[in-house]
């Protein structure tokens, strides 16, 4: 296997095992907070303590990549979130959940934040966005794993269990390639090695980054209120049986994840910028459907609409990211816009929640369309960014 093969392989990896925690927690949290005898929206506390160490180390991954060679920072950060997740495995109060739970984050950011860096200076498009499908992937392999697990009669702890160690394997696998990622190899794109890192402080006085940043902040906004909100809106607004509702999602996901695999297969045969462009406006005409409901079919083509055309608008946009702000500020860039998709996800999706209290579940689709409409305009004010300074 050649050098970029192992590492693409390794990433691929690295980006099933961010999802897997992701997955896991949903479907164990009922026999969590029953173990701990907490009430069932302490998964709230859990998740804000771990969002706050995935922001933290994500916004920081510039510096930090400028302090630790790739290699050594992803086994660092891999094996800091197997820690976390071996821990929830042996936790006896509550407390120290919430605790490793930070720690989770901090290992899951720092990896997210390198490898899409990484990823930006060595690997095509077409990479990037399988990369991104491969989390989709431990996302659907994680409830798998619970579900194997409870129905085995044995306790949620396992599951945790057969996670972290499969973190802690990739760690020891990536701390064993550590010098492999090092050298800095022209990409699979043609695109010139990296230059020298600037300074974060030098990287936040350019307007690309704060474009780039407000862009992720929307895009995550729309692809999981989307995903959150469809199905309230769905059973609790319009009457769909609960059944029906769960497959729309689970049909949303499952467009998503094979939009990132087709867009992978044509992505270095197409105009990027345009193919983007003609994504975010086909997302905006299922949003649209979403919103008017005309018939349940149809509301049923919106959402996978947006799955499928939104699937390709992240990956690539981490592609496009180090000819927008410069080679030199894009790991630190980078950084900031996997923090502001992290914040944008969980803020927009809290605002149209506080929405539906005053305006009504309806209100969840024309949100949609306005955070659509809003994404696509911060896209071309970002694409046309780079030669701001």
């Amino acid at each position: 296997m050649s050098k970029r093969s192992l590492l693409a392989a390794l990433s691929f990896a690295a980006f099933t095992s961010l999802g897997l925690p992701d997955g896991v927690i949903g479907v164990a949290w009922p026999s969590i907070r029953i173990a701990f005898g907490v009430p069932l929206d302490a998964l709230g506390v859990l998740v804000a303590v771990t969002t706050v160490g995935y922001l933290a180390s994500s916004f920081l991954g510039g510096a930090v990549m400028r302090a630790l060679p790739i290699g050594s920072l992803l086994a660092l950060s891999t094996a800091a979130a197997a820690t976390a997740l071996l821990g929830f495995v042996l936790a006896p109060a509550w407390p120290l959940m919430v605790a490793l739970g930070f720690l989770a984050g901090l290992g899951g950011g720092a990896v997210d934040a390198s490898l899409n860096a990484y990823g930006a200076a060595h690997f095509s498009a077409r990479t990037l966005n399988w990369l991104h499908a491969f989390f989709g992937l431990g996302t659907t392999i994680g409830p798998l794993v619970v579900t194997a697990v409870l129905g085995a009669g044995l306790s949620w702890r396992w599951s945790y269990l057969v996670v972290g160690a499969a973190q802690m394997l990739l760690a020891m696998t990536f701390f064993a390639t550590r010098e492999r990622w090092h050298h800095d190899a022209k990409g699979a794109s043609g695109a010139a090695p990296p230059a020298s890192a600037a300074r974060t402080i030098d990287t936040l006085r350019r307007l690309p980054v704060w474009l780039g940043m407000a862009t992720f902040f929307f895009y995550s906004g729309v692809e999981l209120a989307v995903a959150q909100w469809s199905y309230s809106l769905l059973t609790l607004g319009r009457g769909v049986p609960d059944t029906t509702a769960g497959l729309f999602v689970s049909l949303y996901w499952g467009s998503l994840m094979l939009g990132r695999v087709l867009f992978g297969a044509v992505a270095d045969r197409l105009p990027l910028a345009l193919s983007l462009r003609l994504c975010l406006v086909a997302s905006i005409m299922g949003a649209m459907l979403l919103w008017l409901g005309p018939t349940r079919e149809l509301s049923l083509l919106g959402l996978m609409m947006m799955g499928f055309f939104l699937a390709p608008i992240f990956a690539s946009l981490i592609s496009l990211t180090p000819d927008r702000v410069g080679r030199e500020h894009a790991n630190s860039a980078i950084g900031f816009q996997i923090a502001s998709a992290a914040l944008g996800g969980a803020a927009l999706t809290g605002l149209i929640g506080v929405l539906t209290r005053s305006f009504g579940l309806e209100i969840i689709g024309l949100a949609v369309v306005v955070t659509a409409l809003i994404l696509l305009a911060l896209h071309e004010a970002f694409l046309r960014s780079g030669d701001s300074k």
